[in-house]
């Protein structure tokens, strides 16, 4: 059996995620054209290198054997973390992977920055939707004509934190700058 381990992502694995991103947006039979046109223009690298700006374990690079398998890309969201994606990569459907990061990135967020975790599901997308329960995710409402006209589940999970200031994720000008640095050398 594979041994799974999580990390956060660095500049050097912007391509891989972005690559494998735009394969599973194009590829995913729940969502509209119009969706995946519009998901493939906003999560592009910039955005996924904003995120790593704010926090690199808001890309979650799933492993099985030292070997990256899989990913989840999230973000701050007013107190909460939303989670944009998560998928295992076609060459390690056959794996634990997404099990193994549902644990992972619950486990790793569930640390008093945010009051929850939440997504977006389809409601035919069954695999997601069972995945999400039995990780302790509970289906909240029917979004109906939600997201370009199609229907989506809202589902969160709640986390344990106190009453301390909310974790906006707010980059500003100098979070900005300091991507832009970094790029230029190359880091």
């Amino acid at each position: 059996m594979a041994q799974m381990t999580i990390r956060a992502a660095t500049p050097a694995d912007i391509d891989l995620i972005h690559r494998e991103l735009m394969d599973v947006i194009a590829t995913s039979p729940h969502y509209s054209d119009r969706f995946k046109a519009h998901e493939s223009m906003r999560l592009n690298k910039v955005f996924l290198r904003n995120l790593l700006a704010i926090d690199p374990w808001h890309i979650m690079i799933m492993c099985a054997d030292g070997v990256p398998g899989g990913a989840m890309v999230s973000g701050p969201e007013c107190g909460a973390i939303f989670r944009y994606w998560s998928w295992v990569f076609p060459s390690h459907r056959q794996t634990r992977l997404g099990m193994f990061g549902m644990r992972a990135f619950d486990e790793h967020w569930d640390n008093t920055r945010f009051h929850k975790a939440y997504t977006f599901v389809r409601p035919e997308n069954e695999v997601a939707r069972m995945l999400l329960k039995r990780y302790g995710y509970r289906e909240i409402c029917l979004l109906e004509q939600h997201i370009f006209g199609q229907d989506y589940l809202l589902i969160e999970k709640f986390y344990t934190r106190p009453d301390v200031a909310y974790d906006h994720g707010y980059v500003g000008r100098m979070g900005r700058l300091k991507t832009r640095l970094k790029s230029l050398v190359g880091a």
